[in-house]
């Protein structure tokens, strides 16, 4: 997951919201505490914290059918998420 370098505590936060999970439901998915999961979403620019701790959050995003698009070299309007669609999972 190489990815994770480049997203950003608003991407984790819209991902979350995507999925409809909360923070504190996030955090125990994830093994984190919710404090630390509070700091990972208020990161500005790329998420700060334990790279363990990360991996296990995008992780368990990735599980719910997040994808992350890359910054604005290769998404029109900067970076960003999106649910996967039911059909191409």
């Amino acid at each position: 997951m190489s990815e994770i370098d480049h997203i950003t505590g608003r991407q984790l936060a819209a991902a979350r919201t995507l999925t409809g999970l909360g923070q504190v439901e996030l955090a125990a998915l994830a093994h984190i505490s919710a404090p630390t999961l509070r700091r990972m979403e208020a990161s500005d620019g790329p998420l700060t914290g334990m790279a363990n701790n990360i991996a296990a959050v995008i992780r368990v995003l990735y599980d719910q059918g997040v994808i992350f698009l890359d910054d604005g070299a290769t998404t029109p309007g900067g970076p960003g998420v999106r649910l996967r669609s039911a059909d191409r999972t």
